[in-house]
């Protein structure tokens, strides 16, 4: 699943393209939404919150999010489609540019004052405007006994951290990722370390946590199994963690995707907590 750096990219782009003007062309093509009419209202804006999106059109808010798959394209109009047309979910246009969502496993319309019953259960944003560390630290400390990376995955506690970012975290930190939240040291560290690592990437494709954009070179222990730890030499073994809620929506309980729940680690950087 995107981390929120890349969902903040992917807005930007669509605000760029779409914001300050009218839709020619608006087609939601999922089976509650299909009767909707949006063409002729302007867009607004287009931001993330978290790892959702929101699209600001005329009186309502369109809420999408990338789940695993999804996607979305900015395109000249009529050019060819890069996927196939039945996986398109959304289409927005104006005179300029043709926006098509593939794979999106939410879609959702609301008017614009219940935006809130979409993404009011997030936790504070690492990269959105309001960003309240404290809060976030108050969040976290709030189930102790937690394993820190579901802790830090769960959207609800704060919003924008992936399994990448997590497996990172804990390495900077030398937690491995099983250790509960009481035992994972400063969380005021840990909150600051993920804020300064996701905007330091948040203007660029090529996401790096050790400073080098070398290919191979660019994450401590992440997706590297049976590789050389880069700080001492161990080899890197995947293991798994507790699932987390998914946060692809208000109130829901899904315990993510088998991903989600695999973590990376250097067993002498990060030794298991013990009993």
């Amino acid at each position: 699943m995107p981390e929120g750096d890349t969902v903040h990219r992917v807005a930007a782009h669509l605000h760029r393209a779409l914001a300050g003007r009218v839709l020619t062309r608006a087609d939601l093509r999922v089976p509650k939404l299909a009767a909707v009419q949006l063409a002729g209202e302007r867009v607004d804006e287009v931001v993330a919150v978290g790892k959702h999106l929101l699209h600001r059109i005329g009186p309502f808010t369109l809420h999408t999010h990338l789940g695993m798959d999804g996607e979305w394209q900015v395109l000249r109009p009529g050019a060819r489609w890069p996927s196939p047309a039945h996986r398109a979910r959304v289409v927005l246009a104006n005179e300029r540019v043709e926006t098509v969502g593939f794979d999106l496993p939410v879609v959702e319309l609301v008017p614009r004052e219940r935006e809130g019953e979409l993404v009011g259960y997030l936790g504070p944003d690492l990269l959105g405007p309001s960003w309240n560390a404290d809060e976030a630290v108050r969040r976290l400390a709030a189930a102790p006994e937690r394993e820190i990376a579901d802790a830090l995955l769960d959207q609800r506690t704060l919003a924008g951290l992936g399994n990448e970012y997590v497996n990172e975290l804990c390495f900077l930190r030398g937690l491995d990722p099983r250790t509960p939240v009481a035992r994972s040291g400063d969380l005021a560290a840990l909150v600051d370390l993920a804020h300064r690592l996701i905007v330091a990437n948040r203007d660029r494709v090529e996401r790096t946590t050790t400073g080098d954009l070398r290919r191979g070179r660019r994450s401590f222990v992440y997706d590297r199994e049976g590789l050389a730890c880069l700080r001492c030499g161990t080899r890197i073994v995947r293991d798994r963690h507790g699932g987390v809620g998914s946060g692809l929506g208000a109130g829901s309980t899904s315990r993510g995707s088998d991903e989600s729940r695999v973590s990376y680690r250097c067993p002498v950087c990060q030794p298991p907590p013990g009993p």
